[in-house]
């Protein structure tokens, strides 16, 4: 599949936003971190920030994105509608919670009751972002039980790294937080080699013997269906050479995961300026690093069209 930046940035900004929006929600409709203005205006500023910024990136891959309202209609049917549907609605709670945190200085009351419906509104956005790519049945890449829990996944590790970035700064972080980052990293780590592994491993089912129904033989075609690349080879068709697929896995590992978990992990020892700079710098290491990883999601996936064009 062609891996348009404006799609690249969208999952990858919007998880991250949701992640730290859901955790936010939770903590402080638990009146577990302090009601700070500063805490709250820079925190839920970043979260919606970073969510309204992906879904505004996202139109860019639209033909006539003066009419991406018109996915609102289908939500009976389409996950792209559920989402953006879901999507929206999950602002609601968000900017209530977020008021009375910023405006109020409390997150108490019915304050606490929106910031945990955000929260929830955050994981079904999440959920939804997922089933889009995990129900397209021509792409076994992602027709499979690891795309919906790694979209859980990585929205909850890149949301909490970023948490505890912001919390660190403020001098308000705690080692429990500390232990979940790394815990989520490794299991995000873990959870990206497991897929990958699969991906290798999958022999797609679908071959031109067993569309066109011609089984006594090897079916191939005559002549090429075009004398020039169209549509479909372009969003398709996109082919990455796999020593370009190895390195960027290599770069993915490393920015996402493993160094990420090296900062994170020298904080502990660490006074609280130092520790500070380096969950800023674990943040973006793992943010650059998931842009790389969603680039390879959508580069490495391969639609079953292309049996048309005898690849």
């Amino acid at each position: 599949m062609h891996p348009a930046f404006s799609v690249v940035f969208f999952t990858t900004a919007t998880g991250a936003g949701y992640g730290l929006l859901a955790l936010l929600g939770m903590l402080g409709g638990f009146q577990i971190i302090p009601p700070d203005f500063w805490l709250g205006f820079i925190g839920m500023g970043l979260a919606l920030g970073l969510i309204a910024a992906g879904l505004l990136s996202s139109t860019g891959h639209l033909g006539r994105p003066e009419r991406a309202w018109r996915a609102f209609s289908q939500w009976r049917s389409s996950w792209l509608s559920r989402e953006g549907v879901a999507s929206v609605a999950t602002f609601v709670p968000a900017g209530l919670f977020g008021i009375g945190w910023v405006a109020l200085g409390k997150t108490g009351d019915w304050v606490g009751i929106a910031g945990l419906v955000a929260a929830c509104g955050a994981v079904i956005t999440v959920c939804t972002t997922g089933m889009i790519y995990a129900s397209l049945k021509p792409i076994a890449q992602w027709h499979s039980r690891f795309t919906l829990p790694g979209y859980l996944i990585f929205s909850a590790m890149t949301g909490s790294v970023l948490l505890n970035a912001l919390l660190q700064g403020f001098a308000v972080g705690s080692k429990m937080l500390l232990v979940a980052c790394l815990l989520l990293t490794l299991l995000g780590w873990g959870w990206k080699l497991a897929t990958w592994r699969y991906n290798d491993a999958l022999e797609i089912p679908t071959t031109a013997n067993t569309a066109t129904g011609l089984v006594g033989g090897t079916v191939r075609s005559l002549e090429w269906p075009h004398t020039e690349e169209n549509y479909l080879l372009k969003e398709m068709g996109f082919r990455i050479a796999r020593k370009h697929s190895a390195r960027l896995r290599q770069i993915t590992q490393v920015l996402a995961f493993a160094l990420p978990v090296l900062l994170l992990s020298a904080t502990f020892a660490l006074p609280w300026s130092f520790a500070a700079v380096l969950s800023v710098l674990a943040a973006i290491a793992q943010l650059s690093g998931m842009l790389v990883e969603r680039w390879l999601f959508f580069a490495e996936a391969k639609h079953t069209v292309m049996l048309y064009y005898g690849r």
